[in-house]
C-alpha cells in the first residue's frame, strides 16, 4: 500500500505553507498527498475568536481544490469534510491510515493561549495521530535535516505507529539530537537517549544520533530554547495521554510547544 500523508487546507497562508512542506516530505517518502478541507460551523467553531473561517461555497470550494491539485508534482487525492475538523479528521484516516497528519499553524502570536484556534490540540484528543504541525511563517518547507526529539526521560512506545516512524526518520536522512530537559543537571544524561533506543525507533539509522541535556524550570521553555531555525528544522515530541486528555491541556508541553515553535512541530503519541 503506498503511503500518504493528509493534509489539512482552509486555503488561508499557513495551510498553503503545510501543503508546501508536505508536499516536499511526500518525495523522499514516496507517499501521495490525500487533501482535506472541512466545510465547519462558524457559530460553533473554536476559529471564531481568531477569524480564520473560510466562507466559500461548495462550487468554490471544488474550484480552489482543483486549482491546487493540478499544480501538485505528487499524487493527490482532495476530499470535503463536513463539521468538527477532528471528527473530519478521524473519518478520513481510518480511510487512508496516513503515515502523517499534516497541518498549518496560523499567525496567533497576538491572541491569548486560550483563546488560540485548538484544531491541532482538538485533533489529538479526538483521535490521537502522529501529526506534524508547520508555523505560517516557516522560513523553509525543504525536508527536514536536523531533527531535534524531546523526550521526559520515561520509557515510551509509539505502538502500531513504531514502523512508520521508523521508516520516516530512516528516509528522511537526518541528523538526530535526543533532548531531555531537567530543571535540574542530571546525573544520567544517556538515560534520555536509551529510552529511545529501546523503542526500536532509531535502529539502523544514519549519521549516528546525538544526545544532549538542558536544564531550564519548565520542560517547554527548554526545548523552545533549543529548537531554533539555525539549529534544527524539526522537533518531535512525545506525547503522553496524559499530556493531551487533561484539564489543563493548554499548559501542557506538548500545547505550549505546538503553539510556540519557530520550527514544524511532529507530535507522536504514545501507546498506553
Amino acid at each position: 500500500m503506498t503511503p500518504s500523508l493528509l493534509i489539512l487546507t482552509d486555503f488561508f497562508q499557513a495551510a498553503d505553507r503545510a501543503l508546501d512542506y508536505a508536499t516536499n516530505l511526500a518525495g523522499p517518502l514516496g507517499a501521495r498527498l490525500v487533501l482535506l478541507h472541512v466545510r465547519r460551523d462558524a457559530l460553533t467553531d473554536p476559529d471564531l475568536f481568531t477569524g480564520g473561517l473560510s466562507n466559500l461555497n461548495s462550487e468554490a470550494i471544488a474550484l480552489a481544490l482543483s486549482s491546487i491539485t493540478s499544480n501538485l508534482p505528487v499524487p493527490v487525492v482532495a476530499e470535503v469534510g463536513h463539521g468538527r475538523v477532528a471528527y473530519a479528521v478521524a473519518d478520513a484516516v481510518s480511510r487512508h491510515q496516513p503515515t502523517l497528519v499534516v497541518l498549518g499553524r496560523p499567525d496567533t502570536e497576538a491572541t491569548p493561549d486560550e483563546l488560540v484556534s485548538t484544531t491541532a490540540l482538538d485533533i489529538l484528543r479526538t483521535a490521537p495521530y502522529p501529526m506534524l504541525v508547520v508555523p505560517h511563517n516557516v522560513p523553509f518547507t525543504h525536508p527536514p535535516r536536523r531533527v531535534l526529539l524531546a523526550v521526559d526521560g520515561e520509557e515510551f512506545s509509539l505502538g502500531q505507529h513504531a514502523g512508520a516512524m521508523r521508516h520516516l526518520l530512516d528516509a528522511l536522512h537526518a541528523e538526530l539530537t535526543v533532548v531531555h530537559v531537567t530543571a535540574a543537571p542530571a546525573p544520567d544524561a544517556d538515560g534520555a537517549l536509551q529510552s529511545v533506543q529501546r523503542t526500536g525507533l532509531t535502529t539502523d539509522l544514519v549519521p549516528p544520533i546525538r544526545s544532549r541535556s538542558v536544564v531550564a524550570p519548565a520542560p517547554a521553555d527548554g526545548i523552545l530554547q533549543v529548537a531554533r531555525p539555525a539549529d534544527f528544522d524539526l522537533v518531535v515530541l512525545i506525547a503522553r495521554p496524559r499530556s493531551f486528555l487533561g484539564e489543563l491541556f493548554h499548559h501542557s508541553v506538548t500545547a505550549q510547544v505546538l503553539l510556540h515553535s519557530a520550527v514544524p512541530v511532529l507530535v507522536l503519541p504514545a501507546a498506553e
